[in-house]
């Protein structure tokens, strides 16, 4: 359950660089690539007013319905799925409150994952949709689960 602590109050990261380094702290931003893409996306909703923008490199968007997930959060969270919710992006961002978030999706067209219904990016840009929050979904030509990619374009 630390894991999930950490999830929902992400403080001792930004708490150091904003005593260590010349930064804006009224222009924080977070990122993730695969499930921390995932993590990236529920702590920005988790902490609404807290980040400026999300940024998220192949991210499992759904996990509540994919089959990784179910498995993952069942380890994690119990058989019972109405907990399963508070840690789902999509689910998340039906309920966000907070002010504006600019969130960036970057996924690879080739990605295994992702033709195995794995991320389900289709499912939190609808949500998105729905709810009138801006979302940028880029499909990239190659597989962004290849790290080298994600550090290689940005």
């Amino acid at each position: 359950m630390a894991l999930l602590s950490l999830l929902q109050t992400p403080a001792p990261l930004p708490q150091l660089i904003n005593a260590n380094f010349p930064v804006d702290p009224q222009r924080m931003s977070i990122s993730g690539h695969s499930m921390g893409g995932h993590g990236a996306l529920i702590c920005a909703l988790k902490n609404p007013g807290k980040y400026k923008s999300v940024s998220a490199f192949a991210p499992i968007c759904n996990p509540v319905l994919c089959p990784w997930g179910k498995k993952a959060f069942s380890g994690y969270l119990g058989t019972d799925q109405s907990k399963w919710k508070a840690y789902d992006a999509t689910y998340l961002v039906k309920a966000y409150p907070g002010s504006q978030l600019d969130i960036l999706i970057d996924q690879g067209k080739d990605d295994n994952f992702l033709s195995d219904g794995q991320l389900l990016p289709e499912n939190f840009i609808a949500a998105c949709t729905e709810k009138k929050i801006p979302v940028v979904f880029r499909l990239q030509e190659a597989s962004t689960r290849k790290l080298e990619l994600v550090l290689n374009k940005y």
